[in-house]
Formats: C-alpha cells, structure tokens, sequence
C-alpha cells in the first residue's frame, strides 16, 4: 500500500489554483491512472485560458464549493457531493465564478 498526504505532495506552479498529484502512473506497476487534487479559489480558470484537451478520461468528485464548466461546448455548474465525467479527448475549461473556494478530487484514467 501507498499512502499520500496533500500536504506531502508538491504542488504546480500555477498562482492561482492549488494542484497536486497524488499518485501518477509510476505508483503501481502497469496503472493507467493518475489521481490528485486541485483548490480553485474564487476567479480561478483552468486553463487559463482557452480549453483543455487530454488523452485520458477524467473522472472529478467535488468536495466543496461550486464551479461553472464547460465540456463538449455545454456549460454546467457542478457543485459539491456531485461527480462528473469527461471522455477522452473532449475540450474542456472549469472557472470559479463563486465567493468561496472550490476543492475538486480527480482521476484521469486511459
């Protein structure tokens, strides 16, 4: 077994939002999963700017707060205790539109 503590895992290099991975790949022999965790705060857009695409299917779990997103050129807000998916290969961004901080759990998996 392999345990990871937020606190223990270095996060990105981004201002703006706390993003940290908590097991990739490399944690268990043959995975196919990366899983982490990102604090957006008020105002704070992922990515940045324009959209987002990647090969794996990412699966989020929102802890807290609420955020407005968008994936496959729908919009939604997703809040806390909800869950969501994105397919492989869908173009996404997520933004915190809120007054208080939103905490995401997430798996990209291939």
């Amino acid at each position: 077994m392999k345990i990871a503590t937020n606190k223990d895992v270095i996060a990105s290099n981004r201002s703006d939002v706390i993003m940290r991975t908590l097991f990739g790949e490399d944690a268990v022999k043959n995975a196919k999963v990366t899983m982490g965790s990102v604090v957006f705060p008020p105002g704070a857009r992922v990515p940045a700017e324009g959209v987002g695409v990647h090969t794996e299917h990412e699966y989020s779990f929102i802890m807290s707060g609420s955020i407005l997103t968008m994936s496959g050129g729908t919009e939604c807000r997703i809040s806390a205790g909800q869950a969501a998916i994105i397919p492989a290969g869908e173009e996404h961004w997520a933004f915190n539109d809120g007054t208080e901080n939103c905490e995401i759990i997430w798996f990209l998996v291939k």
